[in-house]
């Protein structure tokens, strides 16, 4: 079975979608995740999906199911890289992804991420 790998960065995990999300990926995707911010104590996840060229509803919805979940969990999510017709398609499904602080890349998300750790 097709897994995406999570890095972890000190107190971060970080999540490099590089593959066509499918729907049976992104429900992995949501385990391996709560799993792994169980098993760190992880403070913060930044998801870059640079290289999503489409979402659909589900995925738009697992998206915010992650941050829900990384909340509930005491993480912060921030998602980086998000293609213009991606951000577009969100906002014409209707998806505000609440709970998820948005950079525009890699760095400034981690940024954002740690700022979030150091406040706390």
């Amino acid at each position: 079975m097709d897994r995406i790998p999570i890095l972890k960065m000190g107190p971060l995990l970080l999540v490099t979608i590089q593959v066509d999300m499918h729907d049976q990926l992104a429900a992995t995707l949501l385990d391996d995740l709560s799993e792994r911010i169980s098993r760190h104590s992880a403070r913060g996840v930044l998801i870059d999906i640079s290289a999503l060229d489409m979402v659909d509803s589900f995925i738009g919805r697992m998206i915010s199911m992650i941050a829900g979940v990384a909340s509930i969990m005491d993480a912060t999510t921030v998602l980086v890289g998000m293609q213009p017709a991606v951000a577009i398609t969100l906002v014409e499904l209707g998806l505000t992804l609440p709970g998820v602080r948005t950079a525009l890349d890699v760095e400034r998300g981690m940024k954002l991420l740690q700022d979030s750790v150091d406040a706390r």
